[in-house]
């Protein structure tokens, strides 16, 4: 199997297959990632541990801060407790939500940051939006947002550099 056809029935199988995790299996939270294909997770619980991807996933999924993940665990692990086995996006988190498989723990942390959100953007004058939740949208940090603004000096600067070779 080439590698182009092995990726497209990953992702495949990532984006299109709705799992309910098993009774061993976890929903966790992915905090960080220090590098190695390890990713530091948190449980519902509050519980940090590492947890490593599997070769199948590496290179042809991404995984970022903030993403949920369905791990299994591994018994001889002291540092990494477990392996990743299915990773959640929206739809299946809507559809274990649905089910009622998702983590309590997980939806108040939920609340919470919204509920964070919003008083921050009240304490800075901004509006909120009722509309729509733009949390998914991706923000470029690496860009400075510029406001420009000209004065009446600036101006009137010009006009008088304008004037003078007319004299």
């Amino acid at each position: 199997m080439s590698q182009a056809t092995k990726r497209k029935h990953v992702v495949k199988e990532v984006l299109c297959d709705f799992i309910r995790p098993t009774e061993k299996q976890q929903v966790v939270k992915v905090v960080g990632s220090p590098g190695n294909n390890l990713h530091e997770v948190v449980t519902a619980g509050g519980e940090q541990f590492l947890v490593s991807m599997p070769t199948k996933f590496r290179k042809n999924i991404w995984i970022k801060r903030g993403h949920f993940v369905i791990m299994d665990p591994i018994e001889e692990g002291d540092k990494v407790r477990g392996e990743i086995s299915s990773i959640l996006y929206r739809e299946h988190i809507h559809h274990l939500q649905k089910l009622g498989v998702w983590p309590d723990g997980f939806n108040q942390q939920k609340e919470d940051d919204r509920r964070r959100g919003r008083t921050e953007a009240k304490e800075q004058g901004e509006e909120e939006e009722e509309e729509g939740d733009d949390s998914d949208l991706f923000v470029n940090t690496n860009r400075t947002n510029c406001h420009y603004s000209e004065s009446e000096e600036d101006s009137d600067d010009d006009e008088e550099e304008e004037e003078e070779p007319d004299e």
